[in-house]
């Protein structure tokens, strides 16, 4: 039998909310994968679909900054939240913003923001990591940038294009985009649209839900796995969620976005976002859709 450490155990139910007894059967049923216990207890309906990312510890600053067609996110990390407060940290931050402004080329390893990190941990005595960004670009598009930053601890850009050039400075669009990243700090989407769910990601949910439902006739598993496939839609695909601020609780995000498209004559679309939260464990990419 493969031997499963109380480690490994408490990170799955860190991840699921089942508990430690059913973690640690569905880790030794799954030979120790941690991703195929994750099945097993979804397909027992121990644990839910939706993802509960990893913390660190670590402290520091979500922050966006923009120009009029270039809008950047980045988190910059350090060892205290004191040290995040200080005026020292927050000019770096503004430093590093202004180089990733101005320059297309950017990178995380970048010579020019190393050089400005490493200045400021020789003052401070403090490590700092410039951690990851994003940069939205809209030169040459007809489309709009909005963002919204919570606490300094949650960043969301939001990019979308307007079939009417005009509209793209319009109060109305600017009110939506920051609306919709307003939506996108709470709800934390994992997808644009459904059409952009990958297909092993949909795949594997099919395969859970046919095995929870496991047994029924032909005819009803294929309603049931097509209902829970929407349902999982709803959840995770950004256009699809239900607008957190719809006081009646029934409009998706696509409509409210095709009711402000209607309002101006002509059409809106989102094209892509991406969400920063302190902390989150680093994806090999960032997540933007």
């Amino acid at each position: 039998m493969t031997a499963i450490s109380a480690e490994v155990v408490r990170d799955l139910r860190e991840k699921t909310g089942a508990g430690m007894m059913e973690c640690k059967k569905a880790l030794v049923d799954a030979g120790g994968d941690t991703e195929k216990a994750l099945d097993l207890l979804r397909q027992k309906g121990l644990a839910s679909a939706a993802k509960k990312a990893s913390r660190s510890a670590s402290q520091g600053l979500i922050t966006i900054t923009a120009s009029d067609t270039v809008s950047a996110m980045s988190e910059v990390n350090c060892e205290t939240d004191f040290v995040a407060k200080t005026d020292d940290f927050k000019g770096l931050v503004a430093d590093i913003h202004a180089y990733l402004l101005a320059t297309p080329a950017a990178a995380v390893d970048d010579p020019k923001i190393s050089d400005l990190v490493k200045a400021k941990i020789a003052k401070l005595g403090e490590n700092i990591v410039f951690r990851r960004f994003e940069r939205f670009d809209i030169s040459g598009k007809t489309g709009a940038i909005g963002s919204y930053i919570h606490m300094d601890k949650i960043g969301v850009m939001v990019e979308a294009s307007c079939e009417q050039p005009a509209h793209a400075s319009n109060e109305t669009v600017k009110n939506l985009l920051k609306d919709v990243a307003m939506h996108v700090a709470a709800a934390n989407p994992s997808f644009l649209s459904r059409e952009k769910v990958p297909q092993d990601v949909l795949s594997r949910e099919k395969d859970i839900y046919r095995a929870q439902v496991e047994g029924k006739p032909a005819n009803v598993l294929d309603k049931i796995v097509e209902g829970k496939v929407e349902k999982f839609y709803s959840d995770v695909c950004l256009v699809d969620q239900i607008f957190v601020k719809d006081p009646d609780g029934k409009k998706k995000i696509k409509d409210v976005v095709a009711e402000a498209g209607k309002a101006l004559g002509g059409n809106i679309s989102v094209e892509r976002f991406v969400r920063f939260q302190l902390g989150d464990t680093q994806p090999a990419e960032p997540k933007s859709c």
